[in-house]
């Protein structure tokens, strides 16, 4: 196990109703809110408790609408004129990652003279406003993580950018608020929460029982409670299994002592930044092309896997027939929530871009842990999603 820090100082506050009291939790840090949210027409009963509540603690709220999935720099660039324009210390965020990424963006670009995007480009964050989160999209965990990812229209390109100074004061958790998710997001977000975990679980470190044994049970707890929303989509307690589960997957404590993988994340987020994919969807479709070309790197580790969290079989002749059995039935329930497993489902189809993105990912330097992939490696492992 290696040396480490950990410090994840949001508070969660947890259960039915729970959105009624972001008055009372704003009001410690405020008197004016930036309430940022995707402004859709389903959120309309929610936005209404929650500017009542902000009333009835006497703190004055302005909006920011329209945040879309990859959330862009544009609407950062708006947030940050609001916010300096009127003065407002304290930001809100109503909904999933998108938004809560715009949020802590808006944060520490408020409070920063030059343009937002140097600290996308290795610039350390120094100050940030508080923010608070109200989520209604369990998927990236941001309601709890110390990373902000934001895509670049004009670059092509999308970053993310972690401090412990941008985690939220607080974070509502209320599974109801999850019920008008359509299938599909919900399970391409279940897939981001996993990958999550995943980015983590496949490390070169050794001696690290107690995490992988979090991991797995984060993994196996996810992949149950999946499977119960197949069938019942609007049940509390599979609702509050996810969201839960959505929030340790990625508030750093299963990355304790252990180097981290996310080479994953970086090559989806270039299918993200190039096709405009769903961002879950993109991890649908190559972590287990990843798996399938990393695997012999650290063999024991997706035997451990295959074992622990798929159940399956220690195949004694050859242990090899173990970690792929694994990554088969990671890429089958994948299939049964009917996400993307292919470039072409995802709507790829052609290479003619494979190399760029490649590049982008890479940034001129190898990628990953298990196996040190550079440019040419990921090409192949898009060729392998295909």
């Amino acid at each position: 196990m290696n040396n480490y820090r950990f410090q994840s100082t949001t508070e969660i506050i947890f259960g039915k109703g729970t959105e009624k009291d972001v008055g009372i939790e704003v009001a410690k840090y405020a008197k004016k809110a930036l309430v940022v949210s995707y402004g859709q027409p389903f959120e309309q009963e929610l936005m209404t408790v929650i500017r009542d509540s902000l009333d009835g603690q006497g703190i004055e709220s302005f909006k920011l609408n329209g945040i879309k999935p990859n959330p862009e720099e544009k609407k950062v660039y708006e947030g940050i004129g609001v916010v300096r324009e009127n003065e407002i210390p304290f930001i809100l965020a109503v909904g999933g990652g998108s938004v809560i990424d715009t949020a802590k963006a808006i944060g520490f670009g408020a409070k920063y003279d030059g343009n937002f995007w140097d600290f996308f480009t290795d610039k350390p964050i120094k100050e940030t406003l508080p923010t608070g989160v109200v989520l209604t999209f369990p998927a990236t965990g941001s309601e709890a993580s110390n990373g902000c990812v934001i895509s670049n229209k004009e670059l092509g390109v999308k970053r993310a950018v972690g401090s412990p100074l941008i985690r939220p004061k607080f974070a509502i958790l209320n599974p109801e608020l999850t019920y008008t998710l359509p299938a599909f997001q919900t399970f391409c977000g279940i897939v981001d929460m996993m990958s999550h975990v995943m980015e983590r679980y496949f490390s070169n470190t050794t001696k690290t029982d107690l995490t992988d044994r979090l991991c797995e049970a984060i993994l196996k707890s996810v992949i149950r409670n999946a499977l119960i929303l197949l069938e019942k989509p609007q049940d509390y307690d599979a609702r509050a299994e996810i969201m839960w589960a959505s929030t340790l997957a990625h508030n750093g404590l299963v990355g304790t002592g252990r180097s981290q993988d996310w080479a994953s994340h970086m090559i989806g987020h270039e299918l993200s930044a190039m096709y405009d994919s769903t961002h879950g969807a993109t991890l649908s479709v190559i972590t287990p092309a990843w798996a399938k070309y990393v695997y012999n790197a650290n063999l024991s580790r997706f035997v451990q896997f295959a074992m622990r969290v798929f159940d399956v079989e220690y195949d004694i002749d050859c242990e090899e027939r173990t970690a792929l059995e694994g990554i088969r039935r990671l890429e089958q329930f994948f299939k049964r929530l009917n996400v993307p497993t292919t470039l072409k489902e995802l709507g790829v189809e052609s290479d003619e871009k494979y190399l760029d993105m490649a590049e982008k990912a890479c940034r001129h330097k190898p990628i990953g842990d298990i196996k040190k992939l550079d440019a040419e490696d990921v090409c192949k492992i898009l060729k392998l999603a295909e």
